[in-house]
Order: structure tokens, then C-alpha cells, then sequence
């Protein structure tokens, strides 16, 4: 595979991953200008945030835990040349599931839809490793 298709997925989860920090960037601002929070309540953190500000934190947040390990996957597939077609399905596939949480996360934010998109990502993550891995340690020495 041509490193622009196996690169596509990538840059589209850190454009989902950007939209989401200027997403939550303008929120915070927009409810600490409202009075809706005090300066003072979230200065080390805490989640006073109002629930729709703290959900586009949340999905933004999200962002660095599975999708960490997709990059990870990305970067060796690419340096060890394991990146075919099937490989870029499934990254878009990851990549179309971390939309679909981050939309549930951010509009109706049910735990239930949201545990689903999140666990199909999981798995399809999970599989890319498992053939990677499988590609790798079974292939005949050089």
C-alpha cells in the first residue's frame, strides 16, 4: 500500500482529535464567560464543567487512550512494511468507530451506544495487532 493510503486514516483521527481540543476550547471559554463556572472551581481540574462542556473534554481526552496505540501500529506497519489493503480497512474502520464515539460522547452521550462504538473500535484495534503481530513473529527469518 502507498504510504498516502496508509497515512489517510491517521490524519483524519488527529483532525477528529484537533476539531475536538477547539471544540473544547470554545466551550470552556463560552461557560466560564456565561457564569455557568467559576474560575476558581476548575483551576486544578475538577470537573465542574457543565455536563455538555465536560462531555466535549471527555471525547477530546478519549483521544489519547486507544487511539495511541493505533498510532503506534501505524508508525511500525509502515517501518516494517506489514501495511496492505487489509490494514487500511480496518484503520478506517478504527477511525469511523473513534468518530462515532466521539459524536455519541458529545450530542446524546447514552452510555450504552457509546460503550458499543467504543468496543467495535477495541476489537478492529485488537485484530490489527493480532495480524500484525502474527505477520511479524511467524515470518520467515532473514
Amino acid at each position: 500500500m502507498s504510504i498516502q493510503a496508509v497515512l489517510a486514516p491517521v490524519f483524519v483521527q488527529v483532525l477528529l482529535t484537533f476539531w475536538l481540543l477547539i471544540w473544547t476550547g470554545r466551550a470552556r471559554f463560552a461557560a466560564a464567560r456565561a457564569g455557568a463556572v467559576r474560575v476558581g472551581d476548575i483551576a486544578l481540574g475538577q470537573r465542574s464543567w457543565p455536563a455538555p462542556v465536560q462531555q466535549v473534554s471527555n471525547a477530546f481526552a478519549n483521544q489519547f487512550e486507544l487511539p495511541v496505540l493505533f498510532y503506534a501500529l501505524t508508525a511500525l506497519a509502515l517501518l516494517t512494511r506489514k501495511a496492505d489493503l487489509a490494514f487500511v480497512v480496518m484503520a478506517w474502520i478504527f477511525v469511523l468507530t473513534r468518530i462515532g464515539h466521539a459524536a455519541v460522547y458529545v450530542t446524546t452521550n447514552t452510555v450504552m451506544r457509546r460503550f458499543q462504538v467504543f468496543l467495535a473500535g477495541a476489537l478492529v484495534l485488537m485484530a490489527m495487532w493480532l495480524v500484525f503481530a502474527a505477520r511479524i513473529l511467524l515470518a520467515p527469518a532473514a
